[in-house]
């Protein structure tokens, strides 16, 4: 299933095979190990969430958000989306931390508009989207359909 124009929640899962050190930005710096990355982000403009993660899909040659900084060093392995209506980033970003053990970065990784330690987790092995569903529904009974595309 892929995304469409309506607004929603992603997460892009990048597969990551290398070592090393990149600059997010020009203060931060983020150390890789092979495993995987996810990064949770919202699509509430113009296009929805099909037009984010069209942009994602890609490596960006003038990075906007800190993303797109990492965007090269990961192969974007899988997306789960929703078209919920409500803003639920924080929530998705707060499940895989607490309830799948995502392992935070040392800085705020895409969440410099909200008040969460990270929108950003690594986990050696990729969860099940079954698992993050259980977890999510057990936190918000009401929230919309989440599927892989």
């Amino acid at each position: 299933m892929t995304p469409d124009r309506r607004s929603g929640t992603y997460a892009l899962w990048l597969r990551v095979d290398s070592t090393g050190t990149i600059a997010i930005g020009r203060r931060d710096r983020l150390v890789l190990t092979p495993g995987w990355l996810v990064y949770v982000g919202s699509a509430f403009g113009p296009g929805g969430v099909a037009a984010r993660v069209a942009h994602h899909r890609h490596s960006s040659a003038r990075p906007h958000w800190h993303i797109d900084y990492l965007r090269p060093y990961g192969a974007l392995e899988a997306v789960w989306f929703s078209h919920d209506p409500l803003r639920r980033e924080c929530l998705w970003a707060t499940v895989l931390a607490q309830e799948l053990g995502g392992v935070l970065p040392p800085f705020r990784f895409g969440a410099s508009d909200c008040r969460c330690p990270a929108h950003l987790y690594r986990f050696a092995d990729r969860p099940l989207l079954t698992a993050f569903v259980v977890a999510l529904q057990d936190r918000c009974s009401d929230h919309g359909a989440v599927v892989e595309g």
